[in-house]
């Protein structure tokens, strides 16, 4: 493998320099004793308490990390039957046109996505909530999904569905047995990501949210507005530490499902 040169591992360098350096600020003074970002007076963790002492806090976590899984198993699921139906059209035009809307909702802004949203549970009289929260987060998550499995589905080699029906396979094993294991890495790519995409979505979310509930972002937002504290240092530190912990838990099971260890005979 070619080795880089000076210049390119400076500017990469440079690079992760430039985005993690207020990060690691951020959190730097989230162990301030002091009330502010200006000096560094002792190290304390009392902050950091102070975010596990605030229940609302934490009902807002627990209604964060509910949205984010349920919405990224309901998605991914949504995601994987749409791309095995745009995967198996016969009509190229039609597929390509239901692939140009997919994308046009990735590309589209949170800002009209979340207005549109607004709009629609008004017509219909979806109370502004949990549940309005969840069904957005859904709806664009499931393009996100469905552009990271249909590229796996199209590396498939079609020889090996013809192959599983020369042996007798009924369409429920080829999808199964044939089709699911070859696009995994793709699943768990879109479950991960659909997971990170509502975490941290405040656009969407900003606009559907009612009284009595709120995320993780919309509260911050709303800490941030009436003055920056040190919980928001802090809160902001652990987010940081699970969103690695995630990245690292996604890797570990991408190894693993590459490696020879981890292909069934």
């Amino acid at each position: 493998m070619k080795k880089l040169g000076i210049l390119p591992r400076v500017y990469l360098a440079a690079v992760f320099v430039i985005l993690y350096a207020p990060i690691f600020y951020l959190i730097y003074y989230s162990f301030n004793s002091g009330d502010g970002m200006s000096h560094f007076e002792s190290f304390t963790l009392d902050h950091y308490q102070a975010v596990f002492q605030d229940t609302r806090l934490l009902i807002i976590v627990l209604n964060t990390v509910i949205i984010a899984l349920l919405s990224a198993l309901l998605s991914t699921t949504i995601g994987v039957i749409g791309a095995l139906m745009i995967y198996f059209m016969k009509n190229k035009s039609a597929r390509q046109a239901v692939l140009s809307l997919n994308n046009i909702l990735i590309v589209s802004p949170d800002v009209i996505i979340g207005a549109s949203f607004l709009i629609l549970f008004t017509l219909v009289g979806v109370k502004l909530g949990f549940a309005s929260v969840l069904i957005s987060h859904i709806a664009f998550s499931i393009p996100i999904v469905v552009i990271m499995v249909l590229p796996k589905l199209l590396e498939m080699s079609t020889t090996l569905i013809d192959a599983a029906r020369d042996l007798g396979a009924s369409r429920k094993d080829i999808l199964t047995r044939v089709i699911l294991p070859y696009i995994k890495p793709g699943i768990f790519a879109g479950f991960f990501l659909a997971l990170t995409y509502s975490l941290d979505d405040f656009a969407v979310t900003f606009f559907v949210t009612g009284n009595g509930f709120s995320t993780l972002s919309v509260e911050i937002y709303s800490m941030a507005r009436t003055g920056i504290t040190l919980t928001i240092n802090a809160l902001s530190g652990l987010i940081f530490l699970i969103t690695i912990i995630l990245v690292l838990g996604y890797y570990i099971i991408g190894n693993k499902a590459k490696s020879p260890q981890g292909v069934k005979k």
